[in-house]
């Protein structure tokens, strides 16, 4: 298996979603919980700095100071509901990554997770 296939996994299991099915886990799945999804995260950064021709570790923290501030952090009670909210009312995916200091995949996979869409139905134009 690539460096890049196992990190795509490793990602998705992060989102709280299955990497073959696309379902998303139930809540008091393991992958879930707040201390597994952050050591995915690390796992995934780790992947991305040790893959043979990967960027240089100065270039991996530039690249990791340029994400969102909320990028790994676990979603709360708060952060759902204000992505229901800007979600039912319209708005595109990267002004709620923007307001959530979110990626637009953690928006889109979020979206999945609370039943708001359906895998690979968020629209290509949020």
């Amino acid at each position: 298996m690539e460096l890049q296939t196992a990190r795509q996994i490793i990602d998705t299991l992060a989102q709280g979603i299955h990497p073959v099915t696309g379902e998303v886990m139930p809540e008091d799945s393991p992958y879930n919980a707040p201390p597994v999804i952050r050591a995915l995260f690390a796992v995934a950064q780790a992947l991305e700095v040790g893959a043979p021709g990967a960027a240089a570790p100065a270039r991996a923290r530039r690249d990791r100071a340029n994400l969102p501030p909320n990028t790994g952090k676990p979603w709360t009670g708060e952060d759902d509901e204000q992505l229901r909210l800007g979600f039912s009312a319209g708005a595109p995916t990267k002004d709620l990554a923007a307001t959530l200091g979110r990626t637009r995949w953690a928006i889109e996979s979020r979206l999945v997770k609370l039943g708001l869409v359906t895998l690979g139905a968020v629209p290509a134009a949020a």
